[in-house]
């Protein structure tokens, strides 16, 4: 599973203009099972998206495809780690390391 935080690198009003077009980008993804939530960043200089176990280059290109991505509005920083324990509403989540050898 991925935590991705965006960090704005521009003025909000060029944001606020480009904020159609990534909710699109938002709304395929779910549509696509790749997300589970997403929302802004407290206060507002970003956001945070958690998204479902995937190849790691595949969701970078995802990433690549954010329109805040395309006009260099924002920065990504991907955080991968393994849900291993869960309230009970989130156990579809929980995942079971592999084991090194």
């Amino acid at each position: 599973m991925y935590v991705i935080t965006l960090t704005y690198t521009a003025p909000l009003e060029m944001i606020d203009a480009a904020l159609p077009g990534h909710v699109r980008w938002l709304e395929a993804a779910y549509a696509d099972g790749v997300f589970l939530a997403s929302g802004r960043r407290v206060p507002r200089t970003g956001g945070v998206i958690l998204a479902r176990p995937c190849a790691r280059d595949v969701l970078e290109q995802r990433l690549a495809e954010d329109p805040f991505a395309k006009a260099g509005l924002a920065r990504y920083d991907i955080l991968e780690f393994i849900p291993t324990m869960t309230a009970d509403v989130l156990a579809p989540l929980r995942e079971t390391p592999a084991v090194r050898t």
